[in-house]
């Protein structure tokens, strides 16, 4: 098997057995935890598992090409995700993550047109499979686990809390949702302060989902959703709260991005950005993902984003880094899923079920042991728009824990 010698360097810790097409047995590792036994049933793959393994991987366990004779997908991902170190130094793969790189600008060019096609591929699938995997308001990013013992649903109202107290919201201010998603932040947003939020998205679904969930709660004078890319808004808000979307805006698009939230942030204004990050220097977006979940996605370093609020002139008040807490959400819903894995198989196909579990599970592996963080920022334009210390936030949240339950 071609993949022999590079499987030999990755696999140090644990074992795995490799059935090759030639029903030939590989073993690999140091003989420590549990075995996981994989059987390729294709030829092809004895090259392929060589030439682009990060793309290839996921395609194979999808097509079923790739199985799993014992041990589960979590745990064989948890062992790659323990040795990926080694296949990073691999020549081929050096070689491969440059290229990656000096491509990620044209890979992620998201003009208006792209980023709503982009947007649909992935946030325009039906809304039941997203019920059966996600909390009741659908927040379809990162928790903020405060206990171990919290719930999915209870580290949810935590983020939107936490989000809310950074952003110093009083009633009657202005909002702006940038990727507003099903509604639920906003509708939360609304309630917890009386505050008048504004929702975009590009996601057709989500904005049906979200304008009706606005007229059952009665808030529809108070809370409005469009429609929009967030480079068509206008108008000036005191806040303007992003998540889990700046991973959509593209490199190339960072320093218009933030030039649009400048301009739609009133001079004493405050913003707040959740968003996915890397701990490492800026690379690529892994291969398989691009293709076949977020295309035109892509998780910055922090240096890439700060080099672009710099040039734009907005200050950076605070940064939060949420280290295990997405890993801890993907774990959840990874759970939930595989609970309700026969009613998404209804809704799609197997095909469909295994890139979801490859998916769900690669990139809880990702928050574990890859780099892949969230980061929290808080932009202004003037430097005196927040206080000097962080009390405020502990403040506002034990203020309003309350009343958060009931606007949850």
């Amino acid at each position: 098997m071609l993949a022999s010698h590079m499987l030999r360097r990755l696999v140090t810790d644990g074992t795995l057995k490799v059935i090759d097409a030639n029903n030939k047995t590989h073993r690999f590792g140091n003989g420590d935890g549990p075995e996981v036994t994989i059987r390729l049933h294709d030829r092809a793959l004895h090259h392929r598992l060589l030439t682009n393994p990060k793309l290839y991987f996921g395609e194979a366990f999808m097509d079923g090409t790739l199985t799993i004779e014992t041990g589960t997908l979590y745990e064989l991902m948890d062992l790659v995700g323990r040795n990926i170190a080694a296949l990073e130094t691999h020549p081929a793969q050096v070689l491969r993550e440059r290229v990656n790189r000096w491509a990620r600008h044209l890979l992620t060019f998201n003009p208006l047109g792209r980023a709503r096609r982009n947007v649909a591929h992935h946030y325009d699938l039906s809304g039941t499979l997203y019920d059966l995997f996600l909390d009741a308001d659908r927040q379809y990013s990162c928790a903020y686990f405060t206990s171990e013992t919290d719930s999915l649903e209870t580290a949810q109202d935590n983020k939107k809390l936490h989000i809310a107290a950074k952003l110093l919201l009083e009633p009657g201010q202005k909002v702006l949702d940038i990727g507003s998603g099903w509604g639920g932040l906003a509708l939360f947003l609304a309630r917890l302060a009386r505050t008048d939020v504004t929702g975009v998205t590009l996601s057709t679904e989500q904005h049906q989902v979200a304008e009706r969930r606005a007229e059952e709660a009665g808030l529809s004078d108070q809370v409005r959703f469009h429609l929009r890319d967030y480079r068509k808004v206008e108008g000036r808000f005191d806040r303007i709260v992003s998540v889990g979307m700046f991973e959509h805006v593209g490199t190339a698009h960072y320093r218009q991005f933030f030039h649009k939230l400048k301009e739609l942030l009133k001079d004493d204004g405050v913003a707040l950005l959740h968003a996915i990050g890397r701990m490492d220097p800026p690379g690529g977006t892994n291969p398989w993902l691009r293709k076949y979940i977020f295309p035109g996605g892509y998780t910055p370093a922090l240096s890439e984003v700060l080099a672009a609020v710099e040039d734009v002139g907005l200050c950076v008040t605070d940064v939060e880094i949420l280290r295990l807490h997405y890993a801890a959400t993907l774990r959840e819903w990874r759970h939930r899923f595989e609970t309700n894995r026969s009613k998404i198989q209804a809704l799609y196909d197997e095909r469909f079920c295994r890139m979801w579990e490859f998916y769900l599970v690669g990139c809880e592996i990702s928050f574990r042991y890859l780099g892949q963080m969230v980061f929290q920022m808080q932009l202004t334009r003037r430097q005196d728009a927040v206080p000097l210390t962080r009390d405020y936030i502990t403040d506002f949240e034990r203020a309003h824990a309350s009343k958060a339950t009931l606007a949850a």
